[in-house]
């Protein structure tokens, strides 16, 4: 046993003594630079190349690395065998992302690429103001050198795009508001945000089947749409004007365009804006695939319809005179001491400064679409117009369905009939046939016989202000032919305010004349 010991310590002081004339006879630079020439020639003769992508670019984060490591996600989840959870912040789903050290395979336009996750610990280092993590990753790209245009020309750009996308989809949809009397928040940003969880969908909106997929295909195409939008010179943005009686579901059809595509949503209270250049800046601070609301319009701010305004007026004033086209909005604790301009809603929503960003949307919602003015609704602006009308027949049967659980087959054919004449004459919005079905919903027979009770009630009703309406209308009809009437049939008073200018008039040029 003492012999082996003894043996071993030979051996190490021999290998210690030639690791120490190998440093002598070969310092490290020397080491280096002959590893240096070994790659070039190895470079040389070899059919691939490799890109380096590490994760700390100096002292910044290295985008690309963060890109590719959403995008390998994708499909390591289904190819990988050895993998790493993570889950990022204001996000509800686990990426999938290769371990240490490890390889996937990936394919490009019928070209394949290698990936590696290289991990390694960093040297001790020195002083920073930034200090940097204590391990060292990165990922290397492996080509064939004859695929090294296709790849640096196309393929980055489409793993870039396609992380974009798993982001989008993975990361929590946000609803901002603009901050009260236009400050800034603690970074520095006119915007506040809270997490958006509504779950209105299109599939539970209330709404006539047809005209909903008519609006999913406009919104899809428009997602779509960007070299279309290139190659037609157009800014990438839509507006869509939502109107009708309160209860009718604008709100919930803007929370399900922001599900269906999964965009952040920017709700614009036009009260705490002061001025254009104000508006100007909350724009620039939106980010792209987002959807700017300013809901209730006509109730935000006094705009009024300058046709009916002309009609009133007896002089006649140009449109292009800033008294018509001021918006007065009252500033916190005055009256009307801080205004925007009708000039500058319309520039917000297609002049210059509205092509400051791609891929927005712009929605207003009204319930009196005759009190906004004709250039506020025209194309361009408020690209597509959707009435939000009163609960129909194919709209009840949604919200059968999503409260009760009920659809034709789980009704009686007579009270089926019943509901598909009664539901259009009642005029009942979506909002208090929802409310009739919540109440009820733990007995839904209940449910069915009280709505059905209900609609009744409401289009008798209906039915009896609009007899009465046609009465009086037809009173006053009569009523005025008669006046028109007898004014025709009496002779002029002969002391009439008419006659008397002209007596005097002709006094006075008797007067001259004498």
């Amino acid at each position: 046993m003492k012999e082996y010991w003894t043996s071993l310590a030979s051996l190490l002081g021999v290998l210690a003594f030639c690791q120490s004339l190998l440093q002598v006879i070969f310092p490290p630079e020397l080491r280096f630079a002959c590893l240096k020439v070994f790659n070039r020639v190895f470079n040389l003769f070899s059919s691939y190349c490799y890109f380096d992508i590490t994760e700390i670019d100096g002292v910044n984060t290295n985008e690309l690395y963060n890109a590719v490591q959403l995008y390998l996600s994708s499909s390591v989840s289904t190819n990988g065998s050895r993998l790493s959870l993570t889950r990022a912040l204001n996000s509800s789903a686990i990426t999938f992302g290769l371990s240490n050290n490890d390889c996937i395979v990936d394919t490009f336009n019928g070209v394949s690429v290698v990936w590696e996750h290289v991990v390694t610990q960093r040297q001790a280092q020195t002083f920073s103001w930034r200090p940097l993590p204590e391990e060292k990753r990165g990922f290397t790209l492996r080509i064939r050198k004859r695929d090294k245009s296709l790849i640096l020309d196309s393929y980055l750009d489409y793993v870039m795009e396609k992380a974009n996308e798993i982001r989008r989809k993975n990361q929590d949809r946000l609803l901002y508001t603009n901050s009260r009397g236009g400050s800034l928040d603690s970074r520095g940003h006119p915007w506040e945000s809270v997490p958006f969880k509504h779950p209105s969908t299109f599939d539970t909106l209330a709404m006539d089947p047809v005209k909903k997929r008519e609006i999913m295909e406009d919104l899809k195409d428009f997602a779509n749409g960007q070299s279309f939008y290139q190659k037609t010179g157009r800014a990438w943005k839509r507006g869509y004007l939502l109107y009708g009686p309160p209860g009718t579901g604008k709100s919930s059809m803007i929370a399900a365009m922001a599900n269906y595509l999964s965009y952040d949503i920017y709700d614009l209270e036009l009260t705490e804006v002061h001025n254009n250049s104000e508006l100007r800046k909350l724009l620039m601070k939106t980010s792209s695939k987002s959807i700017i609301v300013i809901e209730d319009i006509d109730c935000s701010i006094n705009l009024t319809n300058r046709k009916k305004n002309n009609n009133n007026n007896t002089s006649t004033r140009n449109y292009y005179d800033p008294e018509m086209r001021c918006v007065s909005v009252p500033g916190p604790g005055e009256d009307g001491g801080n205004s925007i301009t009708l000039s500058g809603l319309l520039n917000f929503t297609d002049g210059l400064w509205s092509c400051c960003g791609s891929e927005r949307i712009f929605v207003f919602t009204t319930n009196h679409i005759e009190k906004l003015d004709s250039a506020l609704l025209r194309c361009g602006r408020m690209d597509m117009h959707i009435f939000m009308s009163y609960c129909s027949h194919p709209a009840l049967m949604i919200l059968m369905r999503n409260y009760l659980g009920y659809d034709e087959s789980n009704l009686d054919a007579d009270v089926l009939k019943q509901l598909a004449e009664v539901v259009d004459k009642a005029e009942m919005t979506p909002a208090d046939i929802s409310e009739v079905l919540i109440k009820n919903r733990r007995c839904k027979p209940k449910a069915v016989s009280e709505l059905l009770e209900a609609l009744k009630t409401r289009a008798n009703r209906n039915l009896l202000q609009n007899g009465i309406l046609r009465e009086k209308n037809s009173e006053d009809i009569m009523e005025d032919e008669e006046q028109e009437k007898r004014a025709l049939e009496s002779p002029p008073n002969e002391g009439s305010e008419f006659e008397e200018p002209c007596k005097k008039q002709e006094v006075e040029d008797e007067e001259k004349m004498k």
